[in-house]
């Protein structure tokens, strides 16, 4: 099993999970072209995609998946919620399949868990996704934890962790007071802080990969997200990987 980024924050966002032949787009945010030739640094064609499954309806984690889809005939998996918030924006995709936000469901090889989180979205989830014996949790797009969450997440391989921003650089950056508080508030997005008190409470006794995601380009750096995070963990800092905006990360194996 291994996992890979195209790209995570603000302007776009996709993670591509391989399981033996099953190879998983967690959501497409770029477009037509772009995700193409972002699959392609990674050594996969998209007639190699198994699908694409989404967690929610924004537009850096959905504008390209119905291109990719109705482009190459894939099967898209996503909440009632997601499809009914966006009706037009999946239109013409031939293979949707609605998923209930708290049953495991199958795709070929891979074993997928989603799970609710809190975001200002109309039914947003996360996954943990597997082979039934290692496990990659993915959590980006929250505005805070819950007991569910750190459950789903406890006793994973390997973590894709949101760190979007450093509360002191958000309160004192440019962004408009109403966009501040949508940042910070419970239906938002996690600071460094938060990321590192949700990693604090999980049992990473089999943990083999950190990644920091879906960092603010104004609001954030790699050096304040990995500080946080390897406090947590007493690791060297190099341990823990950073997905960026232009190039995502590459393969990461899950042994």
């Amino acid at each position: 099993m291994r996992f890979a980024s195209l790209g995570s924050g603000s302007e776009g966002n996709a993670l591509l999970i391989e399981v033996q032949q099953t190879r998983v787009l967690l959501d497409c945010g770029f477009g037509l072209q772009d995700s193409i030739a972002r699959l392609a640094k990674l050594g996969i064609s998209p007639e190699q995609l198994t699908g694409i499954v989404v967690t929610h309806e924004h537009g850096d984690h959905i504008s390209g998946v119905a291109k990719l889809a109705r482009k190459f005939n894939l099967n898209v998996w996503l909440t009632h919620g997601t499809l009914r918030a966006c009706p037009k924006a999946f239109a013409h995709v031939a293979q949707l399949h609605e998923i209930d936000a708290h049953r495991v469901f199958a795709i070929n090889d891979m074993q997928i868990q989603p799970y609710p989180v809190p975001h200002d979205a109309a039914e947003p989830v996360q996954y943990v996704l597997g082979d039934g014996a290692r496990r990659l949790g993915v959590l980006t797009d929250v505005g805070c934890s819950t007991p569910h969450i750190e459950a789903m997440l406890s006793g994973c391989d390997a973590l894709v962790l949101e760190c979007n921003h450093d509360s002191d650089l958000l309160a004192h950056g440019d962004y408009p007071y109403s966009l501040k508080q949508r940042v910070s508030g419970r239906f938002g997005h996690l600071n460094n802080q938060q990321a590192a008190a949700i990693l604090a409470k999980l049992d990473n006794s089999r943990l083999q990969h950190l990644v920091a995601a879906h960092l603010s380009h104004k609001n954030n750096s790699s050096e304040l997200a990995v500080a946080a995070l390897s406090s947590v963990l007493n690791c060297a800092s190099d341990w823990i990987g950073v997905a960026t905006q232009a190039d995502g990360f590459g393969w990461r194996e899950i042994v």
